[in-house]
């Protein structure tokens, strides 16, 4: 099989073509896509002169054949701007390129739709349009039927006996333009660079997460002792019914490691553990195991085998937490100190992010064995991909060298083009954009703390554009770690409009346990909830969250609109519409027919009140091209949310109660 190789450095050729986009850094990686993602494909195409040009986006198959093309088109007239789409259909490393060419059919219509009404140069413009149109109707690809329409344009250009403009309105009559809109006739073709293009399966873009922490699941106190006895991955696995009737189809687990004893962190934190405190999780290993192992009192790999096939029976894949560190109990500590840092005082140094130190962590020190490093931890990843993890979130991937990821994710990739890494990156944006440029599939976003109207169309508008090339969005109102003040103070309102903007505003989005009860207390001075889940055990009241079905019942409804909606399954087709309001925010995602598994355009248009406290009116003013809609359009609104529908055009009026009704959430009927 020939694997498309990239030629950054294509000579200019005869129809310049510049500023190809999708590309990540100009194409040293390779641009991401899934099957079925719509690829907007972007060049600067001209030449000298004024002769007209055009250009074609071409796919290339991993087996380096041409696999389809699209005409380009202008779409800023006076800029030389032209776009097509490319929809990749299997998995594998792809390559695309942008083709510049002359257009000789589009320059003499343009000079013959002048010349002939000004009377100038007449029979020599319509003989010249003959010329063209009989080159045009011997290219290959034409049918007969298409062959047939060009012949029939070139015997009305010679008629001598037709009045002039009778001839020429033949030669550039609507059935011709679509003839060679199809099959064009190019001279000077001049192709750029061949671009890489990795395509994953649907999940490296769209899907919902749920996370819980096994262990609380069937925990249980003593009420006369006050000790707590775990929760297993059998008790766990009595959970998985009930996340996937909300519709969730990746369970994400935390660490479910043998944790250390030594400097365990107690409740909240706390740098004393009293007995019967489980510790974190994410002080990972002790005498039972490290990375490899699985807690005794969570259970065995029997019973992880057991929870994962469960879970598939339940159209369900797992994801599991992977926290390159070490607690200081871990084997790896004995076995190989020169895998950790030693200081002066010659003690191990903890892990730290300063003024935090956690004492239960040691951090690895990728300068010493790194190879070492590498293999241990590729080993660890093989374990749980051969007892069925498909993806794995990863913790503070920031801390680790670069190449050190690039390499593991590629021989994973080599491995199991199927297990997906999303990327726990919440620091700095260079660092975040270059961990999903080389390899990871996914990433955390700062989508947890943009809540203005500024903010979100402004992050959404990004993350819809250039990032996309390489940064699939992951958006999660709330983590284990994080909570925010608007989640903290807003109330149940508050996880409602975060819910709705993080399901319709990225393709992955996820919620941590709890979340259907609206769990928002924090622990003072800080952004995260009070008692920890990371610190103690957590059972919670399901019987109350079916009950209080508000939560619950719209998380179910959101995932069911995500599923029925390819539009919302996407990214790269998000438009923000703007709004009279400073706390009403607006915006699209719009497929044309042709994208869509029925063959029918899918418009979802989503408005949201930020507030949640107070309600919201305002105007919206609708880019109706965006919604796939002409000019002057008017459209059936149908609430999917309600089930109601309302009658629409350009600059709709919206009234949202937050405590009634937060959002709309329309599906665009043309009328």
């Amino acid at each position: 099989m020939t694997i498309p190789q990239p030629t950054p450095h294509a000579p200019i050729g005869r129809i310049p073509v510049v500023g190809v986009s999708p590309l990540a850094e100009g194409g040293r990686w390779p641009t991401k896509a899934v099957v079925g993602e719509v690829i907007p494909v972007r060049a600067t195409v001209f030449r000298e002169g004024h002769d007209a040009v055009a250009a074609t986006a071409v796919l290339v198959a991993p087996d380096g054949t041409d696999h389809s093309s699209a005409r380009m088109r202008d779409i800023s007239p006076g800029n030389d701007l032209f776009r097509a789409f490319l929809v990749p259909d299997a998995e594998g490393l792809w390559g695309f390129r942008v083709e510049g060419w002359s257009d000789p059919y589009g320059t003499w219509h343009h000079d013959a739709s002048i010349k002939v009404h000004a009377g100038v140069d007449v029979e020599l413009m319509l003989a010249e349009g003959a010329l063209v149109l009989d080159r045009a109707a011997g290219l290959e690809g034409l049918n007969a039927e298409q062959a047939g329409v060009l012949v029939d344009a070139v015997r009305a250009l010679r008629d001598a006996s037709r009045p002039p403009g009778a001839r020429l309105a033949a030669g550039t009559a609507p059935e011709v333009h679509a003839v060679l809109d199809a099959v064009p006739l190019r001279d000077h073709v001049s192709p750029s660079a061949l671009y890489p293009l990795r395509v994953d399966r649907q999940r490296a873009l769209y899907g919902s997460w749920y996370e819980f922490f096994p262990r609380s699941e069937g925990a249980r106190q003593d009420l006369s002792t006050g000790v707590w006895t775990s929760g297993t991955l059998r008790t766990a696995e009595e959970r998985l019914a009930a996340i996937a009737e909300m519709g969730f189809d990746v369970v994400y687990l935390t660490p479910v490691h043998p944790i250390g004893t030594t400097n365990r962190k107690g409740r909240n934190n706390t740098l004393t553990a009293q007995p019967g405190d489980p510790g974190s999780p994410y002080g990972i290993g002790s005498a039972e195991g490290g990375h490899d192992a699985i807690h005794p009192e969570l259970g065995t790999f029997e019973d992880f085998d057991h929870f994962v096939a469960t879970a598939r029976a339940l159209d369900m894949e797992v994801a599991l937490d992977v926290a390159l560190q070490a607690s200081p109990d871990h084997p790896w500590v004995v076995e190989h100190p020169e895998w950790f840092t030693t200081r002066a005082d010659g003690t191990v140094a903890s892990a730290e992010n300063p003024p935090k130190k956690y004492q239960d962590i040691y951090p690895l020190n990728f300068d010493n064995d790194p190879e070492g490093i590498y293999q241990a931890i590729l080993a660890m990843l093989q374990v749980w991909m051969d007892h069925g993890v498909t993806a794995f979130r990863v913790d503070n991937p920031h801390t680790k060298p670069l190449p050190f990821w690039e390499r593991l994710l590629a021989e994973v990739a080599a491995r199991r083009p199927d297990v997906l890494f999303l990327s726990e990156a919440f620091t700095r944006p260079a660092m975040m954009r270059a961990l999903a440029t080389i390899g990871f599939h996914q990433s955390y976003t700062y989508f947890t703390w943009r809540h203005s109207k500024y903010e979100l169309s402004e992050y959404l508008t990004e993350l819809a554009g250039d990032s996309a090339a390489v940064l699939r969005p992951s958006f999660w109102p709330t983590t284990h770690d994080i909570l925010t003040p608007f989640m903290q103070q807003g109330g149940p309102t508050a996880f409602a409009i975060r819910a709705v903007l993080a399901a319709t505003g990225s393709p992955t989005w996820g919620i941590y346990s709890g979340y259907e009860l609206a769990e928002s207390v924090a622990r003072p001075g800080a952004e995260e909830q009070i008692d920890n889940e990371k610190y103690e055990f957590k059972p919670r009241d399901w019987e109350k969250a079916k009950r209080s079905l508000e939560l619950t019942t719209l998380l179910t409804m959101l995932n069911r609109i995500r599923r029925e909606h390819p539009a919302l399954q996407q990214m790269r087709n998000l438009t923000v519409h703007p709004t009279s309001d400073d706390a009403t925010l607006c915006f699209s995602k719009h497929l044309r027919a042709e994208h869509c598994p029925d063959g029918r355009a899918d418009t979802v248009l989503v408005v949201i009140n930020l507030d949640p406290y107070t309600t919201r009116e305002s105007l919206l003013h609708l880019d109706l091209g965006a919604l796939g809609l002409a000019e002057g359009s008017t459209f059936t609104a149908s609430d999917e949310l309600s089930g109601e529908t309302y009658a629409w055009d350009a600059t709709p009026f919206v009234r949202l109660d937050p405590h009634g009704r937060c959002a709309h959430i329309i599906h665009v009927r043309t009328r």
